[in-house]
């Protein structure tokens, strides 16, 4: 039955206590071949005035925003077709890849490289998955793609996935797979 002690500087959020709890569950199950409900994670919070590095007394730094929910949002401005709200989700650097195309690195390269495409694609999600990797968390998030192709034609049940990797709470590269070349028209 693992046990995971954590202390913190008082201040942070409950919502960001448990999401830290729930990725350190899932760190631990990723190794330790435990059931979830065995696994105990306690955190331990002290006052910033009892705690000090290099002779200096320290705040809690502002937790990092759920990378699942920076996607979801993104995603949704980008449905919204609202491309200075999703560019806001967006870190320097930014790089996209789609099937069949080039590397691109903004969201208008996207728009003009869709057009000849489809009118509009749309997303049914099932799931997202957030990890961990070295350069920092990955959102996975898959699906079905429902819309329209150029001649008017609906399409839908297309299925998909996009990797998504964020630094500093901003996305910074996008990778996209899907089975729309098997099925257009």
């Amino acid at each position: 039955m693992p046990v995971v002690e954590i202390h913190l500087i008082e201040g942070y959020p409950d919502a960001d206590k448990r999401r830290l709890s729930h990725a350190l569950t899932d760190a631990v199950r990723s190794v330790v071949p435990a059931q979830m409900e065995g696994i105990t994670v306690m955190i331990h919070e002290m006052s910033p005035s009892g705690y000090m590095r290099g002779g200096q007394g320290k705040t809690p730094a502002p937790a990092l925003p759920d990378p699942a929910g920076v996607v979801r949002a993104y995603l949704d401005a980008m449905e919204a077709r609202d491309l200075a709200k999703a560019e806001t989700f967006l870190g320097a650097g930014f790089t996209m890849q789609f099937p069949g195309a080039k590397p691109m690195n903004t969201l208008p390269e996207l728009v003009e490289w869709s057009k000849p495409r489809y009118r509009f694609v749309k997303k049914t999600y099932d799931r997202f998955d957030t990890g961990m990797a070295a350069e920092g968390p990955v959102v996975y998030c898959f699906g079905t793609l429902y819309g329209e192709w150029l001649d008017g034609t609906a399409f839908e049940g297309i299925r998909f996935i996009d990797r998504f990797q964020l630094e500093g709470g901003l996305i910074v590269r996008q990778d996209v797979w899907n089975d729309m070349g098997e099925v257009r028209k």
